[in-house]
């Protein structure tokens, strides 16, 4: 069990098709279900930074319809493509949009994205819609106390969750985006880049809203601080 903070240990369930046959026409009549242990750490390397982030707008990673929702081996395939135009670009991760008009926020290439908006007892949060094209995640607890509050300018709201449009979030007051997931924690986003220009998230370094909640966050995991969204079982 790793001991240092900025490691965890990362256990990954998944299901391959062992039927004794080669073909695409239906799926599989059996499976072997397994799950790796292994020890892991940040997904993003060296000390807590704000990271630079390129906005994919010529690839799509999921539509609805499709399997975005679900942990599928083909959902990472698509991604490739645009993970390496950011990784060519000088980033450090790929933010995908809608599948239908490429202008809505959806999430990153291997974590949840959710917005900040004003600073101090002002501060609102907004996550996009889940819509069946991305995974649900930690951001969905850390923005709980948010969803009944008025949506943050530059957003709509879709069910509980609000949408965030890739343009209007560089135009609110104070906007700021953090990636959220198992490795990467809470992270927070210092710029932005994209073909048709980048931009600044607020002043380019870790904001203390995003600082508070990713303290929050691993105070729960390392059991500092109390559990109140269920998310930690005992195992042994």
């Amino acid at each position: 069990m790793p001991a240092n903070t900025s490691q965890s240990l990362y256990l990954r369930p998944f299901m391959i098709a062992t039927m004794p046959s080669l073909g695409v026409g239906r799926p599989a009549s059996s499976y072997m279900f397994l799950v790796i242990a292994s020890p892991s750490g940040s997904v993003f390397s060296g000390s807590l930074r704000a990271v630079n982030v390129w906005l994919a707008e010529d690839y799509t990673r999921a539509a609805p319809g499709g399997t975005g929702a679900a942990k599928t081996g083909g959902n990472y395939a698509a991604a490739f493509a645009g993970q390496q135009e950011a990784l060519d670009q000088g980033c450090d991760q790929v933010v995908w949009l809608d599948a239908i008009e490429h202008r809505w926020v959806e999430e990153m290439g291997g974590m949840n994205l959710f917005f900040v908006y004003g600073s101090g007892e002002n501060a609102r949060l907004g996550n996009p819609a889940a819509d069946r094209t991305l995974l649900p995640g930690v951001d969905q607890g850390l923005a709980a106390d948010a969803r009944s509050r008025p949506a943050p300018a530059g957003c709509r709201r879709s069910g509980s969750r609000s949408r965030c449009g890739a343009r209007a979030a560089r135009r609110v007051s104070s906007p700021r985006c953090s990636p959220a997931a198992t490795a990467a924690v809470i992270t927070p986003v210092g710029s932005v880049k994209a073909k048709s220009g980048g931009w600044q998230i607020g002043n380019g370094e870790p904001g203390p809203v995003t600082m508070r909640l990713r303290e929050e966050l691993l105070g729960i995991q390392f059991g500092r601080l109390p559990d109140p969204h269920g998310w930690i079982h005992k195992i042994i």
